[in-house]
């Protein structure tokens, strides 16, 4: 038997794995496999490859586009019962665990150890380790700690024809030739399936600061991240933007949040310092916003007193994607651009549909500053439109192009940036995707119809 237990198969169980949490993307899956070790990984995968059975990769299923829901009805590959912690090394900071494991939970334990994740993201609660890793998720703190590219140390991925690459490693420097583990973060399932990783964990920050700060147009934003990264240094910990439609949004849909400054700012900036003196950050702080205040880059602003306050504030920069949904429809874009360029795209965008004639429609613009990561989201009370999905697409992706962007920061390729993925990618670079695919998975059974612009996929 190559799977004993934690056989799905009944029509009523198979919901929350056809769909995603936005209800966008839907497959028609008739059947879950929930394997609990890598070795039961590798063999349901032997067997899916010897018949040529599609299988589509789960984790938490919090993703934006589509990557971890069946296209048509491949087999749903679940790794939520894989959430076992193997160790935690506290002199090394290196964490060993399975690739199911809640994000959340992580941090939770790890916190009681005296270290932190280094990623942070607003679906924590419910995202899994292992689809980070996979579609080398970013998050909040990309900034201080940077990608999992540099933050995964090992990991263990499992091929379509069941093959088990063991390369679980727990050493921060290994030159020794291809850094296979590589090919298999932010490849979304493709290459194979990543069951068991190790991870390099930050210490626990003794001191951390929080502030929200309104600023009167976009060059104040961005000398206050340039003033930030000047007088904040070592302990700048994340930077975030949003503008004044996100925080309108958020308080239409949430008449009961509280928002603590002036609302009538165009923008406003989250930013939070971690360090190990509270003495020393809190002058290094006070000396950035004096700077910021005097210059005229900032308005107004607050620094969270307590840690409940500092939760309070981080709560409206996570709440506003929730909000957004409770609107109306939400065309969701995850971009990257050069810092000067960030919010000129919601800008382009936002005119574009003030002179097609739609009314009602909000642009919004929010992300990462520290990373040029901008998520911009346009929200329809009335629904889904294909006349203003017209008008946002191609020309999102089209003029990130002609502005060097990316058309996915962070967010991964999944089912629905296929076709624009030669925006971002040159044809000898796609080329050479298509080669590791067809090298790793000559019978395309792993997630088919996803990332790859076009694939000889499993019918």
């Amino acid at each position: 038997t190559v799977l004993p237990t934690g056989v799905l198969t009944h029509a009523d169980e198979m919901g929350k794995y056809n769909s995603d949490w936005l209800a966008q993307w839907h497959g028609r899956s008739s059947t879950v496999l929930r394997p609990s070790t890598t070795d039961q990984v590798s063999r349901i995968l032997s067997y899916c490859n010897s018949r040529r059975l599609a299988v589509c990769p789960q984790g938490g299923n919090t993703g934006l586009v589509g990557g971890s829901v069946p296209v048509h009805d491949e087999i749903v590959l679940s790794l939520e019962r894989m959430r076992g912690i193997h160790a935690l090394d506290p002199v090394s900071g290196v964490l060993t665990c399975e690739a199911g494991c809640i994000l959340e939970e992580l941090d939770t334990y790890l916190s009681d150890h005296g270290f932190v994740m280094p990623l942070d993201l607003g679906a924590k609660g419910s995202c899994q380790i292992g689809g980070n890793v996979s579609t080398n998720a970013g998050g909040l703190r990309y900034l201080r700690y940077g990608s999992l590219h540099q933050n995964v140390l090992g990991l263990k991925a499992v091929l379509a024809d069941g093959t088990i690459i063991d390369q679980l490693s727990t050493l921060r420097k290994d030159n020794t030739g291809y850094d296979v583990k590589q090919l298999f973060i932010g490849s979304e399932g493709t290459l194979g399936v990543i069951t068991e990783l190790s991870l390099q964990v930050p210490v626990k920050p003794l001191s951390t600061s929080v502030a929200l700060l309104a600023c009167p147009h976009f060059e104040a934003v961005q000398t206050t991240f340039l003033r930030a990264k000047q007088c904040l240094a070592e302990i700048l910990s994340a930077i975030e933007f949003m503008d004044s439609q996100s925080v309108q949004t958020l308080l239409e849909m949430n008449t009961a949040c509280r928002f603590p400054i002036t609302c009538d700012a165009p923008f406003y900036i989250v930013v939070e310092t971690r360090g190990s003196n509270q003495d020393h950050d809190q002058e290094k702080l006070d000396l950035f916003l004096e700077a910021v205040l005097g210059e005229g880059c900032v308005d107004t602003g607050t620094v969270a007193q307590s840690g409940t306050e500092a939760k309070a504030i981080w709560a409206l920069r996570e709440g506003i994607t929730a909000a957004m949904s409770k609107r109306g429809h939400t065309y969701k874009y995850d971009i990257s651009l050069p810092v000067p360029r960030m919010y000129a795209l919601v800008e382009a965008m936002r005119d574009r549909l003030t002179a097609a004639g739609q009314t009602g429609v909000r642009t919004h613009g929010f992300g990462h500053l520290g990373d040029g990561n901008v998520h911009m989201n346009i929200t329809n009370p009335g629904g889904p439109c294909p006349e203003l999905q017209d008008l946002i697409e191609p020309f999102v992706y089209e003029w990130t192009h002609r502005n060097k962007g990316s058309v996915s920061a962070e967010h991964g390729i999944g089912q629905q940036k296929r076709t624009v993925l030669h925006m971002s990618k040159s044809p000898s670079c796609l080329q050479l995707m298509r080669q590791l695919k067809a090298l790793l998975d000559p019978n395309v059974i792993l997630n088919p119809y996803k990332v790859l612009p076009t694939s000889t996929a499993v019918e």
